[in-house]
């Protein structure tokens, strides 16, 4: 299955392990996701990443994450979403750290929201759960739904994606 966004050219491609220590227990598959969601959160100015920069750039990276969500009017309305953050979408968040509140705070993820560092240690914790070494996209999906109130939900959610059906496909797809 091809990725729901076109892949970047091998110039753009940034497949290095991600700057922060702490991003060391993602599977493979994750760090150009997380490499991705910072270029995108610097691009934005933005100062950390957040939930919907991690979101749009999974969907640019992982197909099996673009699986769960679905195809179709939605998903392109969701990309529509996501692309048009930095130029009006979203503009509202630029400047104001994204906590949701619904979690304790991560220490120790610097670059990151508090809801995205988060939404990373479920991501690791849902792996190890089912004895993986390393977070796969689906399970960062369903960490980035597990908790309503953050901006990755909000973007789903306008996109008409409801979140516990995004849970329980991913919850299907990882057994």
């Amino acid at each position: 299955m091809q990725p729901c966004i076109p892949r970047r050219s091998a110039g753009e491609q940034d497949a290095r392990r991600p700057d922060h220590p702490d991003d060391d227990r993602l599977g493979p598959g994750l760090v150009p996701v997380v490499s991705g969601a910072r270029r995108r959160a610097l691009r934005d100015g933005d100062r950390q990443i957040d939930t919907a920069h991690l979101l749009h750039s999974l969907l640019e990276h992982d197909p099996e994450a673009c699986a769960v969500l679905g195809d179709g009017p939605r998903m392109a309305r969701l990309l529509g979403y996501l692309v048009q953050r930095s130029i009006g979408y979203g503009l509202r968040w630029q400047g104001a750290v994204e906590d949701s509140g619904a979690v304790p705070a991560v220490g120790g993820a610097a670059g990151y929201s508090p809801s995205a560092a988060a939404a990373i240690e479920y991501a690791r914790d849902r792996a190890a759960r089912r004895g993986a070494t390393g977070a796969c996209g689906v399970d960062l999906l369903a960490a980035l739904v597990a908790d309503p109130g953050v901006r990755a939900v909000e973007v789903l959610a306008r996109a008409g994606v409801d979140r516990g059906t995004v849970l329980a496909r991913a919850d299907a797809h990882t057994g």
